[in-house]
């Protein structure tokens, strides 16, 4: 169904059964996104994720088999950029797929910088003095709608919006696992984080003074 359907709305789609054939496919071609179902039969489909992810930053979309909080978190943590739990409208799948696929091909425009901090926006990337930190299209993506509001508290709905994905359910921590990694990859201690900090019970700020 979801090889018709992508097929049909003008994708060129490959099938990898496996996840070890996927991830062969993936280290031979080059692909735009990859739409990973965490149930496979022959590895957990949370490793594939995390082996591609290892080398590459390809967009990847996860599939989860029950929408459970806990499999979106996992996924995130493993490096996926966006989740749809099961069953879903091929019509989300798509605007999904269309979405991470916008946001790693933005093209370029300026580099915003806070002190030892570098956002390159055109180049999608990340720099401390100079040297580049990965990061998933969409901790990317978030970063740099916190940093565009530099200085400004943003709940997580806010986010959301800026990001132009539909609401979290409030239940739901994707945000605050994407911010963790991202602190993971900017700070110089992610424990004592001073560029994206906590404001609780209301959200995250993204510190307008840096050294």
């Amino acid at each position: 169904m979801v090889k018709s359907y992508l097929g049909g709305a003008g994708f060129a789609v490959t099938v990898a059964p496996k996840g070890g054939t996927g991830i062969a496919l993936h280290g031979r071609e080059p692909f735009d996104a990859i739409v990973l179902d965490l149930m496979l039969p022959d590895m957990d489909g949370l490793e594939v994720c995390q082996r591609i992810r290892a080398g590459a930053q390809t967009p990847i979309l996860m599939l989860t088999a029950r929408g459970d909080a806990m499999d979106r978190v996992v996924g995130l943590e493993m490096g996926a950029d966006d989740y749809l739990p099961k069953p879903f409208e091929p019509r989300e799948l798509l605007a999904r797929l269309k979405a991470i696929l916008r946001r790693a091909k933005e093209p370029p425009s300026e580099v915003l910088r806070f002190g030892r901090l570098e956002i390159d926006v055109g180049a999608r990337q990340v720099r401390i003095d100079g040297e580049e930190r990965a990061l998933t299209g969409y901790q990317f993506a978030l970063l740099l709608a916190l940093a565009q509001h530099a200085g400004r508290v943003m709940s997580r709905e806010q986010i959301m919006d800026a990001l132009k994905n539909e609401r979290l359910e409030a239940f739901d921590r994707s945000i605050d696992v994407h911010v963790s990694r991202i602190r993971a990859a900017i700070e110089d201690d992610p424990k004592k984080p001073r560029r994206v900090l906590t404001v609780r019970g209301a959200g995250y700020v993204f510190a307008k003074a840096q050294e």
